[in-house]
């Protein structure tokens, strides 16, 4: 399994970025796949997550703010990041859960991609 994120960066409060994830050694179209985030100190947090058939999973920190999508034709999973605030300042992984039915446990990740959030 390989995970490869890009799209991180330097935004200022308000702004949006949009965080992409290249997926390949799995059949991507039947597993669910997703985004978490981890600050220093502390440990790896699901910000988001899609499953195989298209339904969501969000954090209560980002519900409203954040979209995620796949392409299953393409192997990407995104993840649109809008009214950034300070504290979604972390680096963000593309990872994929234990389970296939739940947003909980992590399976495998990506080496990630830092996203500033900072006037």
């Amino acid at each position: 399994v390989q995970l490869v994120e890009s799209g991180g960066g330097l935004v200022q409060p308000g702004g949006s970025l949009r965080l992409s994830c290249a997926a390949s050694g799995f059949t991507f179209s039947t597993y669910a796949v997703g985004w978490a985030r981890q600050v220093p100190g502390k440990g790896l947090e699901w910000v988001s997550g899609i499953y195989g058939d298209g339904s969501t999973y969000y954090a209560e920190s980002v519900k409203g703010r954040f979209t995620i999508s796949r392409d299953n034709a393409k192997n990407m999973v995104y993840l649109q990041m809008n009214s950034l605030k300070p504290e979604d300042t972390a680096v963000y992984y593309c990872a994929t859960p234990r389970d296939n039915w739940s947003f909980v446990d992590f399976g495998y990740w990506g080496q990630g991609t830092q996203v500033t959030v900072s006037s």
